[in-house]
């Protein structure tokens, strides 16, 4: 499994995370896994390369995360969790006793990037001004190790508030949505990310339009009809066939690939609650990149798109 360091976190990543969100939340919800088989199902990405997970307070996820790393050595493993934003803002003491509840779940004294889990443009302000200097204190307790964001994609599909993030230099970590679909993220998130180098953690490289082919084939005939897409540049019945002509295994693994060497990415996060699609998705990141020139032909076809993030 190839490894990254997080930007300026200096922390050591696999470039395939464990996502424990999603539809499937490591099987617990859309697979119907035991908690045992869950559980299983992680360790097995950690026996197969993977140190980065990543899970939430939103989840319902963090117990099953802390009884998988409870078995193996924490130094080797990177922790990401969030803490929910709902429609009431929260407060600094909301997010100590949040804090301490993900710890406890976790089985940890420390996570190691702990996000504000989709902050919205328009409270930006608030969170920058009341709650970072609360996760700076939590910093300097040792119960955080670097601070992160991710961004609500679906409702802020131009990344407006991690434009302002970056610019603002106090995240050391961000997540931002982006696929082959949808990479209007290059210039306006990526390319800052790494000249301040951020840490950057890629969601929603796959999502049902990528794993589904008559979604695919749904979502670029809206794409065509908005405009975003050329029809002559792709067939309606077989699209994408490129890719599999090519090499690629299936379209989600040409997908995840695409991600994982787009500059200034550094774990591409998959969920799963299936063990044949982990063992897939680990084949997949162990594979070279695609052909140069079905990158340069899947960033002419998509140049224009905007209004999809793959859902």
């Amino acid at each position: 499994m190839e490894t990254r360091i997080l930007g300026r976190t200096g922390l050591r990543v696999s470039v395939m995370g464990v996502g424990a969100g999603g539809p499937s939340r490591l099987g617990a919800r859309d697979d119907n896994l035991t908690r045992q088989e869950s559980v299983a199902l992680l360790l097995r990405a950690l026996d197969g390369g993977v140190n980065f997970i990543d899970t939430a307070e939103a989840y319902g996820t963090e117990e099953l995360v802390g009884a998988a790393i409870a078995q193996r050595d924490r130094s080797q493993l990177v922790i990401s969790s969030k803490k929910r934003i709902g429609k009431e803002l929260i407060t600094p003491s909301q997010l100590r006793a949040g804090l301490h509840e993900s710890l406890r779940r976790l089985r940890t004294d420390c996570i190691d990037v702990y996000h504000l889990h989709g902050l919205r443009n328009q409270e930006y302000d608030y969170y920058l001004n009341e709650i970072v200097p609360a996760m700076q204190n939590l910093q300097r307790e040792g119960k955080i190790r670097f601070i992160g964001v991710t961004e609500h994609w679906n409702a802020d599909l131009q990344h407006t508030m991690l434009q302002r993030a970056l610019a603002d230099g106090v995240w050391d970590v961000i997540m931002v949505g982006f696929n082959l679909l949808n990479q209007n993220a290059r210039q306006t998130v990526l390319q800052p990310a790494i000249e301040s180098n951020i840490g950057v953690l890629i969601m929603f490289a796959i999502r049902l339009a990528l794993s589904k082919p008559a979604r695919l084939r749904e979502t670029l005939r809206q794409l065509v009809d908005s405009g975003e897409l050329d029809a002559g540049e792709i067939d309606p019945d077989n699209p994408l066939a490129f890719l599999t002509e090519n090499g690629a295994t299936t379209i989600p693994d040409a997908a995840y690939r695409f991600c994982r060497d787009e500059p200034g990415t550094h774990v591409i996060l998959s969920g799963t609650g299936n063990p044949r699609h982990l063992e897939a998705n680990l084949r997949t990141f162990a594979r070279g990149p695609l052909p140069a020139e079905d990158t340069a032909r899947l960033q002419r076809i998509f140049r224009r798109v905007h209004s999809v993030t793959g859902q």
